[in-house]
C-alpha cells in the first residue's frame, strides 16, 4: 500500500475502525490516563492537540475534567459529523481541522501546543511519510504523549515485525516509539503498557 492508498483507505473508512464505531466505544482506560499524566505535567491551562481525534471521545474526556483548549485533526470527514451528535459540546468549544497530519503540521507555528497526543493514529503513518515525526516535535511546546500497537512481545517496539495487517485489510506499522523520538530530542518521562496500547509521555527540551 504507497502512501496515497494508505491515506485514503482512512479518508473514507466506515464501519469497523471509522469514526463511529469508536464514538459508540466511548472513552476508555487511555481516556483517564491520558487525563491523569496532563494533570500531573502540564499547566492547568494546557493547550491541548490530538492527532487523529475521530469523532473525539478523548478529547471529550479531557473537556469534561476541566480542559478547554482542545484542538484535533483528523482525516475522514465523517469524524466531525459524528462529533456533532456524540458529543456536541466538544464539537462547539474545540478548534478542528479536517484531512491528512501531513499536510497540517506544516502549517502550524513551531510549540503551537503545550501538548500533543496520539492515540493509535501513528502505527498508521506509512514509512514514507515518516518526516511527520520531526513536524509532531516541532510543534510540541511541551509534551508529546503516544498510546499506540507495539506489537505482543513482552518487550514489544524494538522486537516486533516491522508490519503486520489489521484483519488483512490496512497496515500497522510497528516502531519503537521512545527510539524515534529520543533520537529527535525528546526525554522518555514514562512508559504505561496496557492490554492493547504502549503509552509513552516525552517532554520537549
Amino acid at each position: 500500500m504507497d502512501p496515497e492508498d494508505n491515506r485514503r483507505s482512512w479518508a473514507e473508512r466506515d464501519g469497523a475502525y471509522s469514526p463511529e464505531y469508536y464514538a459508540h466505544i466511548g472513552e476508555n482506560e487511555v481516556s483517564e490516563t491520558l487525563a491523569t499524566v496532563i494533570e500531573y505535567y502540564a499547566p492547568e491551562d494546557a493547550s491541548i492537540l490530538e492527532i487523529g481525534c475521530g469523532s473525539g471521545r478523548h478529547l471529550d474526556h479531557l473537556l469534561g475534567v476541566g480542559y478547554k483548549d482542545l484542538a484535533g485533526i483528523d482525516i475522514n470527514d465523517d469524524s466531525f459529523e459524528v462529533m456533532a451528535e456524540a458529543y456536541p459540546r466538544l464539537a462547539d468549544t474545540g478548534t478542528f481541522l479536517s484531512g491528512a497530519i501531513e499536510d497540517h503540521l506544516p502549517d502550524f507555528p513551531d510549540d503551537a501546543y503545550d501538548v500533543v497526543y496520539s492515540v493509535e493514529t501513528l502505527q498508521h503513518v506509512h514509512p514514507d511519510d515518516e518526516w511527520v515525526f520531526e513536524e509532531l516535535v516541532r510543534v510540541t511546546g511541551d509534551l508529546l504523549i503516544t498510546a499506540e500497537n507495539e506489537g505482543n512481545r513482552p518487550n514489544r517496539g524494538p522486537d516486533a515485525e516491522d508490519v503486520s495487517y489489521v484483519d488483512d485489510d490496512f497496515p500497522l506499522y510497528h516502531r519503537d516509539w521512545k527510539a524515534v523520538f529520543s533520537d529527535l530530542g525528546l526525554a522518555q518521562l514514562l512508559v504505561e503498557r496496557t492490554n492493547r496500547d504502549t503509552i509513552r509521555v516525552f517532554r520537549a527540551p
